[in-house]
């Protein structure tokens, strides 16, 4: 038990260890965990032989993983990914087998030997690809999109590789093991309720398997969650979470499937389950940690013994099987018109051999498919590409991306060839519910964003907006600024938000500048620039959230709107005194404390002018209300503090 508590204080330590500085220093959580196990085990030795063991049980992390994706994927939306599912994934995995088996055979390999090599090279890194697409933010590109349809092809296709695998074992092979059977059987022996069963009777058990968990799955699980849920405890609905999740597995194990793809079909089957968040944020915590336990094991596992014996050699066949499968991607991706970015970040996020890989090469070797001394050495250009896999994300953000911006950014400005009375900078969200306000009340409005995906969204949904930067006095010109009315500047950019404001006002004085501000130090920063109305963001939103909230606690909607009209009034002079104390600054520090004990007294104002009852003084938007009875707050405070 010691040396238990021992072994997982090391993984732990490294993980804690490694990841935060690797995440600081723009690396990924993968490379941090890859090169923790890197340290503890190749370089200073603190882990060993149990790695292997703790590497099938971290597989797990996997399973886990698929069963929430298939939670996030409702089966019509899996029905309408069927073109690149099995378009562009068979495509995927049947491309790479021919091209890694025809360079095998080239190299004088047997075709079964070259076959089973280009099985398990086709297959890349679910863990990896899923985890760094998360980070990343790059699950809803077009690349992540069809990447992830690769993915999900080659989880279903390891099934019929397991199944064909065994066909292919070499005669000299089966000969050499007859010596050691009794012994081999009984080391690899595994619990089976498909060990010699005929064909048909194997079809059946299959069948009746897959039934088993989408039947279970959408007639069974909900009574079942109901129940769990009922009893009050968080800590049985994880338990019964991890109860379905494991016996999925279990279930798919013994009739010899992949655990990964049944609770990939579990999780699909309960998409739609009300129960789908309370299961993920349950088994979340888990998939995280098992995850990073199996990147640390394989940095763990690479034999440096084996890889400087044949260094040329192992680095050659990684660099050779990364290129060849980037080459195939890439190509994959121009016929299915994958464009700009997304047809790199497709190309390179699949260029790695997958986790899967090590369980064929483990399976070929107990069937007698591949020798071992071949085996141990593909394992390494596995592990070698998966260790790879980050740099390819670094080079990605790096060096790719930024070409593709620039370009973006360089693409030449449209011709404007209509005016209106309103100029619309930016058409994000800020800048649509603007535009469809005005155009529904007929107002004539000229829309300009400075990016080009966002224009060619706008386009087509129906919504007329033009490409170019719009700090560009001949852009503006061309727009027709000179007899605009107004100008509504929806900038992500503050920099350039200010900056147009101030050619705006200094330009054409004419014009009205309502400007969007992100946060009070921007509103100042616009209202110096001599912006004629500025927007907090989130201000309206928020305020209207509070008083809401203010009428679910109880309060008369007329007491509510009263408190609202107030922190409006009460802000705005806030507003102007806090301006006047940034704006009169010298010293360039404008939040300093003077700021902010002027700020405090300004909120202890507030809360004073809360507490006035002006059921008599009514303003003009609040004389058609009923108002509540005089005192009617002091009767709900008082109420509200005996409860």
């Amino acid at each position: 038990m010691t040396g238990l508590f021992l072994q997982a204080f090391i993984y732990l330590s490294a993980a804690v260890i490694a990841v935060p500085i690797a995440k600081r220093l723009g690396l990924g959580s993968v490379l941090g965990y890859l090169i923790a196990g890197v340290v503890i085990g190749p370089v200073i030795g603190l882990v060993g032989e149990e790695t292997t063991t703790i590497q099938h049980f971290a597989e797990f992390g996997v399973v886990m993983m698929l069963f929430l994706v298939g939670l996030e994927l409702e089966p019509k939306m899996l029905w309408a990914m069927r073109n690149r599912l099995m378009g562009l994934g068979g495509l995927q995995v049947g491309g790479t087998t021919i091209a890694v088996m025809l360079i095998a055979q080239s190299f004088g390999l047997v075709w079964s030997l070259s076959l089973t090599i280009g099985l398990i090279f086709a297959l890349s890194s679910t863990a990896i690809v899923l985890q760094t697409f998360n980070e990343k933010g790059l699950n809803k590109t077009e690349g992540g999109k069809n990447a992830f349809s690769v993915l999900l092809f080659q989880d279903i296709a390891v099934i019929p590789m397991l199944a064909f695998i065994p066909l292919l074992a070499l005669p000299e092979l089966v000969e050499r093991a007859k010596s050691v059977a009794v012994d081999a059987s009984a080391h690899h022996e595994e619990l089976s309720l498909v060990v010699g069963l005929p064909g048909w009777a194997y079809g059946l058990v299959i069948m009746a398997s897959i039934a088993a968990v989408v039947v279970g799955g959408h007639y069974l699980s909900r009574p079942l969650f109901r129940f769990v849920a009922s009893s009050g405890l968080r800590e049985i609905f994880t338990a019964t979470a991890l109860m379905l999740v494991v016996g999925i597995a279990a279930l798919m194990s013994l009739v010899g499937l992949s655990p990964a793809l049944g609770t990939f079909l579990a999780g699909v089957v309960l998409a739609n389950s009300e129960f789908r968040h309370e299961l993920e944020s349950n088994i979340d915590p888990f998939k995280g940690l098992l995850l990073g336990l199996f990147f640390i094991t394989v940095g763990a596992g690479i034999q440096f013994s084996t890889l400087f014996d044949q260094f040329f050699i192992i680095m050659g066949l990684t660099i050779g099987v990364m290129a060849l499968k980037g080459a195939v991607l890439y190509l994959l991706a121009i016929i299915f018109k994958i464009k700009g970015s997304d047809r790199w970040l497709f190309a390179l996020s699949l260029a790695q051999a997958g986790e899967f890989g090590f369980v064929l090469l483990g399976f070929s070797a107990q069937n007698h498919v591949l020798p071992t001394d071949i085996a141990q050495t593909l394992s390494l250009v596995v592990a070698l590409s998966m260790f790879f896999t980050p740099g390819l994300f670094i080079l990605f953000d790096k060096v790719i991306l930024p070409k593709y911006v620039e370009q973006s950014n360089d693409r030449e400005a449209d011709s404007i060839d209509e005016s209106g009375s309103v100029i619309i900078v930016g058409i994000g969200r800020f800048g649509q519910i603007v535009n469809r306000l005005l155009v529904s009340n007929g107002v004539k409005t000229v829309v300009l964003d400075h990016q080009a995906n966002q224009v060619d969204v706008m386009r087509k949904i129906g919504t007329q907006a033009y490409y170019g930067d719009a700090t560009r006095p001949d852009l503006l010109h061309t727009a027709g600024i000179d007899e605009a009315k107004a100008i509504v500047i929806g900038l992500d950019n503050q920099e350039s938000s200010v900056e147009l404001v101030k050619y705006v006002k200094h330009s054409h004085p004419h014009v009205s500048v309502i400007a969007r501000a992100f946060d009070r130090g921007h509103g100042y920063r616009l209202r110096q620039a001599g912006a004629d109305y500025i927007e907090l963001e989130t201000y309206h939103s928020s305020l209207e959230t509070g008083g809401h909230v203010m009428k679910v606690m109880g309060l008369h909607p007329f007491y509510v709107e009263q408190r609202k009209v107030t922190y409006k009034r009460v802000e705005q002079k806030k507003s102007d005194l806090l301006y006047a104390a940034w704006e009169d600054d010298s010293e360039g520090e404008r939040f300093d404390n003077n700021y902010r004990e002027l700020f405090m007294h300004l909120e202890q104002h507030m809360a004073k002018e809360m507490q006035v009852d002006r059921s008599d003084k009514h303003t003009r938007a609040e004389r058609g209300w009923t108002p509540p009875p005089k005192g009617y707050a002091d009767d709900f405070e008082d109420q509200a503090s005996t409860e």
